[in-house]
Order: C-alpha cells, then sequence, then structure tokens
C-alpha cells in the first residue's frame, strides 16, 4: 500500500478535504467578513441580504470547525484561526481574479487613468516631483491624486481604493506587498550664524540648543503631542533617551517642509531625514551637520494591495515609483555617504 508522508493511501482519502463540500463563494463572503467584522455591512458590500450572509457565516462555521467571528464588547472579533486565514484567503481569491481575469496591456500614453497614492510629507517632498514628472513624459494623460496618511486607513489599501501607501511602517498588514525604496540616516539642519556653530558641534552643543520636532508619519488622524512622552516623540527622542539624555523642542509640526522653513531660524535646529536636508544644500542660509549621536536608520516603502498586483496598471506604476527612486539615491549618493554611521546594519532594497 502506498504512503503519502506517514499516512497510509486509505487514512489520506479519510483526512483529505472533500473540496466537492467548499462553495467559492464561502471564501469571497469570510474575506469581506474578516474586513468588516459586521454581517450586515458585509451583505451590504456583496449585495445580498443579511440573513443569506448570516447563512454563510453559518457554513464557515462548520467548514473551519471555528466561530471565525465572536461578538465582544468591541463588537465582531476574529478569532485566532480566522486571523490565520485571513491572509491567505485573500491571496486565493486575488489568484482566481487573476486566472479569470482578461489581461490588456496598459499604454501609458493612451491612458486617462487616476492613480491614488498616500505619500508622508517627507515622501512627497523628496520622491514626488521626479515621479511626477516622469509620468508627465510617458503618461501625459494620466492623473495623480496625492493623499496625506491622515485621508486613508489601512482599510484603503487593502480594498485597493488606494493604489499605493509610500511611507515609513511600524507594522504593516501581512498580506499587503511592499518594496523598499531607500535607507534612510538622519541630518541636523541650521541657519549658518546659529550661536552653536560658534563651537564645536557636540552632542553637548547641541542639546544646548532649541529644536523643531517634526512628527513620525503613519495612518489616521494625528493627535496633540505631550512633550513628555518620549516614546511616542520618535527616532531621535528615543535615541536620545537610551543614552539618558533629553533636548528642548521648542516647535511641534508635522510637516517637513514647514520644519526646513524654520531651521532658518537663527537658533533652532531641525534634526530630520538627511534626504530632506539635500533639497537644501543650495540654501545660502543653511548648514547641514552630521548629528553628534547615532540614530538608527528607518525604511522608506512602498506598499499596496495584493488585489492589485497582477494588475498591469499598477505594474507600470511600481515600476515607474522604483526606477525613479534609484535615480534619486543615486544622486543622493556623494551628499548622503556622511551620515551612514558604518558600525549601524545597512538596509537593503527588498520586495514581497
Amino acid at each position: 500500500m502506498y504512503r503519502f508522508g506517514g499516512l497510509n493511501a486509505t487514512s489520506f482519502r479519510e483526512t483529505a478535504v472533500d473540496l466537492s463540500r467548499v462553495d467559492l463563494n464561502l471564501l469571497v463572503y469570510l474575506d469581506v467578513l474578516l474586513r468588516e467584522r459586521n454581517v450586515t455591512k458585509a451583505a451590504n458590500h456583496l449585495g445580498i441580504t443579511q440573513p443569506a450572509m448570516s447563512n454563510g457565516l453559518r457554513r464557515l462555521r462548520d467548514l473551519f470547525a471555528d466561530p471565525l467571528l465572536v461578538r465582544t464588547s468591541e463588537g465582531m472579533t476574529a478569532t485566532e484561526r480566522a486571523r490565520e486565514l485571513q491572509p491567505m484567503v485573500r491571496g486565493i481569491l486575488s489568484d482566481i481574479e487573476q486566472t479569470v481575469q482578461e489581461k490588456t496591456p496598459f499604454s501609458a500614453m493612451e491612458s486617462h487613468r487616476v492613480f491614488r497614492i498616500m505619500a508622508s510629507d517627507y515622501a512627497e517632498s523628496c520622491l514626488m516631483p521626479r515621479v511626477l514628472r516622469r509620468i508627465r513624459q510617458e503618461a501625459p494623460n494620466v492623473t495623480l491624486d496625492v493623499l496625506t496618511p491622515s485621508d486613508v486607513s489601512f482599510l484603503d489599501v487593502e480594498q485597493g481604493r488606494l493604489d499605493m501607501a509610500i511611507n515609513r511602517f511600524d507594522k504593516i498588514p501581512q498580506s499587503f506587498h511592499q518594496k523598499t525604496l531607500w535607507a534612510e540616516y538622519f541630518a541636523c539642519l541650521m541657519n549658518v550664524r546659529n550661536p552653536i556653530l560658534k563651537e564645536p558641534f557636540t552632542l553637548d552643543t547641541y542639546l544646548d540648543a532649541s529644536h523643531i520636532w517634526v512628527s513620525k508619519t503613519g495612518f489616521g488622524v494625528g493627535v496633540g503631542v505631550n512633550p513628555k512622552d518620549v516614546q511616542r516623540l520618535g527616532w531621535v527622542d528615543e535615541a536620545l533617551s537610551r543614552m539618558g539624555r533629553k533636548r528642548q523642542i521648542s516647535v511641534f509640526t508635522r510637516h517637513y517642509q514647514v520644519a526646513m522653513l524654520l531651521a532658518e531660524q537663527h537658533d533652532l535646529i531641525a534634526t530630520l531625514p538627511s534626504r530632506a536636508a539635500w533639497l537644501q544644500k543650495d540654501n545660502p542660509n543653511l548648514v547641514v551637520k552630521v548629528p553628534p549621536f547615532e540614530i538608527p536608520p528607518f525604511e522608506l516603502k512602498m506598499a499596496w494591495s495584493p488585489l492589485l498586483q497582477h494588475n498591469t496598471d499598477h505594474q507600470w506604476l511600481r515600476k515607474l515609483i522604483a526606477e525613479v527612486a534609484e535615480e534619486v539615491d543615486a544622486e543622493f549618493a556623494d551628499f548622503g555617504a556622511r551620515f551612514e554611521a558604518s558600525d549601524l546594519p545597512q538596509v537593503h532594497s527588498s520586495e514581497r
């Protein structure tokens, strides 16, 4: 008798899933239910009745031998099994959509497509002007709609309502595809007449100065800042906290462009990503310095929904953005080399 990974043929047949009892529509129901976490909303999304969706949930619970969604004080909550299933189900449906969808090549010169991209203020300053220039050259009728992180949510990305999110991400849903565009280090930007420049630029002189804080950018609406909450202040202040030190912050802003303008004040320092400082390299009123302490680098990434992974329009956009990022990286290299700490781990471009 043949054996399959330790099972004989008889036991294999007994334990194998009977695919004839799996209704593909149930996977569609599960995908929407796990996104909406609400039977009524899921039913409305699919254009079916609430009883039909409830019946679908009952069949899904029988199929997976798991409640999948349970009612809690915070509403319907996914079980551990449901959370495991979510990226797998999304991937299966994405593959099926790709299989049955007629694939038409993207014609950049003829397209009137609108691409919606969420970009942090930093990415919008350092990357998007060049992206727009390339799009205008290759696809003159394409429209670019650039949104801020507070305009969108991860759900907008997941459901394909947003073509791309370009940012630094602490966490990102497992189902998302992503590509690292570049690794970023930090620089200090200040007025050429800043009084601290009369002495060597050390940690002590840095801490004696007044500082401009720029927020970490993420999804969702921002809230006010508590200057005493170091853990929420971001990279620079966390690095200082590890040394038992703290800087004096005089201005809080959510925009890197504003921080660069404020750095022209005679006594303020803006510690910000080095590519943002690079934009001011020809400004005679400003000088760029290497921070006098180590601040770990971060990665600028673009992320997109698995729903768009095989879309030819989207593939063109991803390729264009990646190429522009490489051009920025090459042009920035000489200026940026001094900010890379040799004893910090290097960050490499990657995609998944």
